[in-house]
């Protein structure tokens, strides 16, 4: 069973994901649709049994104007899958200037990547390049999408075709 319910705008885009109890109540206030429903749970009252919803659907559009995604540590980490982006490593981590503060890079999302003790210490104050290191991924501006991600290790597979 998922750890929610992943809730959808009117126009099919995922939004978020809600707890069960407050995406059943927006479905019970005819607020939202139940788009896919999970296989084996139910909610229970005194007179009527429902499916636990898996998906919903808002009714009316909400307009969401881009919320970027926080520049921190750990989201950075998260990004690069917790894994050293030059050498594929996840023991030591830390964070990696692509471009030195030193030579005028800045703190930026597609200056930062994760990478081990080792890569960053040969690295030092140069370019990967310089160094002789590559990227397994470049580094880039995550979309919120991508951290829907920890909900879809646990989430139902219905989940799959709206999260593209």
């Amino acid at each position: 069973m998922a750890n929610g319910v992943l809730v959808l705008n009117a126009d099919f885009r995922a939004m978020t994901v809600f707890s069960v109890p407050k995406a059943f109540l927006l479905v019970f206030l005819d607020k939202a649709e139940v788009i896919e429903k999970t296989d084996s749970s139910f909610l229970r009252t005194i007179s009527h049994t429902y499916s636990t919803p898996s998906v919903i659907r808002l009714r009316k559009y909400v307009n969401m104007p881009f919320k970027g995604v926080m520049l921190s540590r750990q989201n950075i980490f998260k990004r690069d899958n917790h894994q050293c982006m030059y050498c594929g490593s996840r023991k030591e981590l830390t964070l990696d200037h692509v471009i030195p503060r030193s030579r005028g890079g800045n703190s930026g999302w597609l200056n930062l990547v994760t990478a081990c003790h080792t890569c960053n210490s040969r690295k030092g104050n140069r370019t990967p390049e310089e160094a002789g290191l590559t990227f397994n991924q470049k580094p880039y501006k995550p979309s919120f999408l991508i951290f829907l991600r920890d909900y879809t290790k646990n989430a139902d597979a219905k989940w799959l075709p709206y999260l593209n």
